[in-house]
């Protein structure tokens, strides 16, 4: 097992969630706007809930902490916005090519988040010593 190879690509993976969740805050109107074109309900508050998730957790995964735990979070949330956001069996012909590519690309994402999860030690649920890596907690 490489380490170096796993603990870099976790914090990938962490910033992929973590710019983006910046970005929620940042852009919020037009994010919205496009939860709202594909008739999400509760826009505005599920766009928050998930600027706040990617932001933690994804600064979670970039300093080895609940690796396991938001591994598999983000698993679930990366499955939503694929059948959510970038259904592209429903779409216009324009859009299709574009949505089919950010449903594939979020696979990838996926695979590597279950990889890394596969990986990570588990780790209680708990806030003791909530500021040291995982593997402090073996």
């Amino acid at each position: 097992m490489d380490a170096a190879s796993i603990a870099a690509g976790r914090f990938l993976l962490g910033l992929y969630f973590f710019i983006p969740g910046i970005q929620k805050f940042a852009d919020s109107e037009r994010l919205t706007s496009y939860m709202q074109v594909h008739d999400i309900a509760y826009a505005p508050q599920l766009l928050l809930f998930a600027g706040i998730v990617s932001v933690v957790g994804g600064a979670l995964l970039m300093t080895g902490r609940y690796v396991k735990l938001v591994a598999y979070g983000f698993v679930v949330y990366v499955l939503l916005v694929n059948l959510m956001l970038h259904n592209f069996w429903a779409m216009s012909d324009d859009m299709v090519a574009r949505e089919m590519q950010n449903f594939v690309k979020n696979l990838g994402i996926l695979a590597g988040l279950l990889v890394i999860a596969g990986y990570a030690l588990p780790r209680p649920l708990t806030t003791r010593g909530w500021w040291q890596s995982d593997k402090a907690h073996v």
